[in-house]
C-alpha cells in the first residue's frame, strides 16, 4: 500500500520521484472516487443545525418541558419521532436502558432488566425522552420478559418503519434463571430483511457468563 502511494523507493529514479512524503495524484484520486461511491454525495441541508421551532413542528413536545407527566400504566401514545436528516446513510442507533421494570402478569412481583434497543433508522427516529416515557409505563403493566420486548420491537416499528430493528432484554435472575429475550425486524424486500434472518439465526452463540447480574 505504501509502495502504492509513495512510490518504490528502490527502483524509481531520484529525478523521477515527487518530493519525500507526497502522494501520488492518481491514487488521491482514486481513494477520492471510492469514497463518493461508498458515501455518495454530502446533503448540504443536512449539515445545518436544527432550530426549536423546526423540533417542536416535527411533533416532539416532551423533550424541555417542565411538566412531564410519568404514565402509571403501558403507553405507546408518548412516543414521539422527529426527522432523520440522513436517511439516505445506513447507520446504528443503540439505546441502553438498564432501569425496565414490568410485573409478572401471575405474581405481580416485579421483574427487572436491562433492555438494548438498536436500530437502522429511515425516515424518522424515536425521541429518547419519549422512549423513556414510554419504557417508564411498563411499570405496572404485566406480561411475560418474551411479550414486552416483542410488544416494545413492535411500538418502534409503528412508530418509525425503521431499515431494521433489534431489541434484546436481559433480566435479572429469579429463582435462580434469568431470561434473555431478543427479537429483531428487516424490512421486507430489502437487504436488511436477510441481515435480520442472519443476526436472528447467529444471535447468541457464545453466550456471556451469567454472574448474578
Amino acid at each position: 500500500m505504501a509502495e502504492a502511494l509513495f512510490g518504490d523507493e528502490k527502483h524509481d529514479a531520484p529525478e523521477s520521484r515527487a518530493a519525500e512524503g507526497s502522494v501520488d495524484s492518481s491514487a488521491l484520486a482514486a481513494v477520492a472516487a471510492h469514497l463518493k461511491r461508498t458515501a455518495g454525495e454530502v446533503d448540504a441541508g443536512s449539515l445545518a443545525g436544527r432550530d426549536e421551532d423546526e423540533t417542536r413542528a416535527g411533533g416532539v413536545t416532551h423533550l424541555g418541558s417542565q411538566g412531564t407527566q410519568y404514565p402509571t400504566d403501558y403507553d405507546p401514545s408518548v412516543l414521539e419521532t422527529f426527522v432523520n436528516k440522513h436517511p439516505g446513510n445506513d447507520y446504528f442507533v443503540k439505546f441502553n436502558c438498564p432501569e425496565f421494570t414490568s410485573l409478572c402478569p401471575i405474581t405481580g412481583q416485579p421483574d427487572f432488566a436491562t433492555i438494548y434497543i438498536s436500530y437502522v433508522p429511515g425516515e424518522l427516529m424515536v425521541e429518547s425522552k419519549s422512549l423513556k416515557l414510554y419504557l417508564f409505563s411498563f411499570r405496572n403493566h404485566g406480561d411475560f420478559h418474551e411479550d414486552c420486548m416483542n410488544i416494545i420491537m413492535k411500538d418502534l416499528i409503528s412508530l418509525m418503519d425503521p431499515k431494521y430493528i433489534e431489541v434484546w432484554g436481559k433480566f435479572t435472575p429469579r429463582g435462580g434463571i434469568s431470561i434473555d429475550p431478543y427479537c429483531n425486524y428487516g424490512r421486507a424486500g430489502t437487504p436488511w430483511e436477510k441481515v435480520a434472518w442472519e443476526r436472528l439465526t447467529q444471535h447468541d452463540l457464545y453466550p456471556e457468563k451469567v454472574d448474578n447480574r
